[in-house]
């Protein structure tokens, strides 16, 4: 299973960022249009990633919600066809929520930094540090803490979970506010 360390960032304006990510990147950026379903699972999260060309990508990880680098665990299958299987997947184990973003991705070396306007959130950064089978997890978090200290990111900015999780949660308060249960 292929490893990785990510961390996420609730930030004020994705364009602030930008000049700071691409100062830090090999390439220009790439825009990603990402409708993720997330199912049911026990034993981590599982979420079908689909694009605006048709194609998608099955995703599994296991990783601890909480604010700061952490360990992440993941599988991803690529797919055809993303609708079918979304179907396929709610019928078996359930849907649980939708995110949809925008992304833009910089490549940093391997490590991938990501500047989401993600729909009924705002904006945020996620950065992923990818391990290879040599690395150890804390090389990879001081890659992580590097990284978020020359992009600006103090510590009060990390959030746990994801973003799945922050969409409940608003929905929740919005909930509570109107008085439903």
């Amino acid at each position: 299973m292929a490893r990785n360390i990510e961390i996420k960032a609730r930030i004020d304006s994705l364009d602030v960022f930008e000049e700071r990510a691409a100062a830090l990147a090999d390439q220009r950026p790439i825009v990603l249009i990402q409708d993720d379903t997330f199912f049911s699972c026990e034993s981590g999260r599982m979420k079908l990633r689909a694009f605006p060309d048709g194609v998608g990508e099955l995703i599994y990880y296991r990783r601890p919600d909480k604010s700061g680098p952490k360990e992440s665990f993941y599988v991803i299958s690529p797919t055809n066809n993303p609708d079918s299987l979304r179907e396929a997947l709610s019928f078996g184990y359930g849907q649980i929520g939708r995110v949809r973003k925008r992304r833009i991705l910089y490549l940093s070396g391997v490590n991938r930094i990501h500047l989401d306007r993600v729909e009924g959130l705002g904006d945020f950064l996620e950065l992923e540090i990818v391990l290879t089978g040599d690395q150890t997890t804390e090389m990879g978090v001081a890659t992580a803490r590097a990284l978020l200290s020359r992009l600006g990111i103090t510590e009060d900015c990390l959030i746990e979970g994801a973003y799945l999780d922050l969409l409940n949660e608003a929905w929740l308060e919005k909930g509570n506010r109107l008085g439903l249960p």
